[in-house]
């Protein structure tokens, strides 16, 4: 059974830094690419940022150059370190596969960002 468990979430102020893991198992998580998503209040689940089996990554035009994805294939964990949040930024934070599968969506882990 998979099971992805998001971590690291929080409340920050207008500014700060917070760094997200992602810890999988039930899965051989070198092989795929992974992906983290957020959901904010009345809004649709988005892809936030993305990394190969290979390394390479991927961002979405909201977040570059404030997130970084990465991933430690030793530990089955993926991590996204978030810097200069906004308050545009708070919402639940998800790990998943990309593209995602349906089963895998844990319980997220909360980012707010104060103003």
């Amino acid at each position: 059974q998979v099971q992805l468990v998001e971590s690291g979430g929080g409340l920050v102020q207008a500014g700060g830094s917070l760094r997200l893991s992602c810890s999988a198992s039930g899965i051989i998580f070198r092989l795929y690419t992974m992906g983290w998503y957020r959901q904010a209040p009345g809004k649709q689940r988005e892809l936030v940022a993305s990394i190969t089996s290979g390394g390479s990554l991927d961002y979405a035009d909201f977040v570059k150059g404030r997130l970084t994805i990465s991933r430690d294939n030793a530990k089955n964990t993926v991590y996204l370190q978030m810097n200069s949040l906004k308050p545009e930024d708070t919402a639940l934070y998800y790990c998943n596969l990309n593209p995602p599968r349906t089963s895998f969506w844990g319980q997220g882990t909360q980012v707010t960002v104060s103003s």
